[in-house]
């Protein structure tokens, strides 16, 4: 699940003190080392010395970028026409905070992007030294590994080795995801924003399988699509059962044993939905991580509007210029209204049955 760090450096260094000079000086030198990766796709394909298995993945890229544009109305740029190897398993590391009993998420604030939940660092360890940092302050903190972002086009933003080597429709997704934000991204609404994207993806590579003519791989696809809904299901019916344990009057001790239960009945829920699925453990390595409100945070910035938009599509009758134009409009609101407008189209079973039947 990536999370999508936004650069505009030459824009927002002179504007912060020498306490943030380091972090921008890192975010900025990653950037730079990526441009310097980075090579045109085409004179990859055309040097007799480019890996066949590559060639071919690079090949499958460039007809992505094509569909992206033609068939799905999004950016028709240079972003993901080029080709950087970074040399490690992702590209950068996010890191989100909420206070112990809280599911609000810490934001800090980027003069193109506006306030986000999380802070990007292209060095794992500082993300972790940054991460103990709140801990020690007595928040919840998270890092998580990104594979692909999003810099709105103020750069040439490349296909990554961070993802080439997954199937073919994932890096397809990737890069539906990512050209949705440069089509719309609403400044300072990371939800807003990654939800959209995040229904674009979807939707993006629904169409995409289906005009390949491909029944089983898109069958294939529906079939992970179903089991990363119920997951989400699962997931966010906990984190609503923490939010109103945190809006309570209990006491410290109370809410923190309250919060511990919590997590762990989240994971006997997991259990019997992996036996649902025949004991499959697609989500095991989630679940193995030591869960805390930042992680929950996480997952919530992509999916809790998804299907919003995918019922403003559905009233669109599937038209993705009218859906656009919808969006905008809404993105166009001043964020409480922005919220409820959208809250408004969210389906009353995502909102009140987002359990899992045992």
């Amino acid at each position: 699940m990536p999370i999508r760090f936004v650069l505009a450096l030459t824009l927002v260094l002179p504007l912060f003190g020498c306490a943030n000079l380091g972090y921008y000086a890192q975010a900025f030198n990653g950037q730079m080392d990526l441009i310097a990766k980075t090579r045109p796709i085409d004179e990859l394909l055309a040097d007799d010395g480019t890996d066949a298995v590559l060639r071919e993945k690079l090949s499958t890229v460039l007809a992505v970028r094509e569909y992206a544009s033609r068939e799905l109305g999004l950016p028709d740029n240079n972003s993901y026409r080029a080709y950087a190897d970074v040399g490690r398993p992702y590209v950068l590391w996010n890191v989100f905070a909420t206070p112990e009993f809280s599911l609000k998420a810490q934001e800090w604030c980027f003069v193109i992007t506006g306030c986000v939940a999380y802070r990007g660092y292209f060095s794992q360890k500082e993300a972790e030294a940054f991460a103990a940092t709140l801990r020690a302050q007595g928040q919840d903190a998270y890092v998580g590994g990104v594979s692909a972002y999003s810099t709105l086009g103020w750069f040439r933003d490349p296909v990554l080795n961070t993802i080439i080597d997954r199937p073919s429709v994932d890096i397809a997704g990737l890069m539906f995801h990512e050209l949705a934000h440069q089509r719309l991204y609403v400044r300072g609404d990371t939800t807003f924003s990654e939800s959209f994207a995040m229904a674009i993806e979807l939707e993006g590579v629904r169409r995409w399988l289906k005009d390949r003519a491909d029944p089983s791989e898109y069958e294939r696809y529906e079939a992970r699509m179903t089991r990363r809904d119920e997951f989400v299901a699962l997931v966010l019916k906990h984190r609503d059962r923490l939010d109103s344990l945190y809006q309570s009057n209990l006491g410290v001790a109370e809410k923190r044993a309250g919060k511990a239960k919590i997590f762990a009945e989240m994971r006997e829920d997991y259990q019997r939905l992996k036996a649902q699925w025949g004991g499959q453990g697609y989500y095991d390595s989630w679940f193995a991580q030591n869960l805390n409100n930042a992680h929950l945070v996480s997952l919530g910035t992509y999916h809790r509007y998804v299907p919003a938009f995918q019922a403003l599509l559905a009233r669109a009758q599937g038209d993705l210029d009218a859906f656009y134009r919808s969006v905008e409009e809404l993105g166009r609101l001043p964020e409480i209204e922005r919220t409820a407008a959208i809250s408004t189209l969210l389906p009353t079973a995502t909102v009140l049955d987002t359990s899992v039947t045992p």
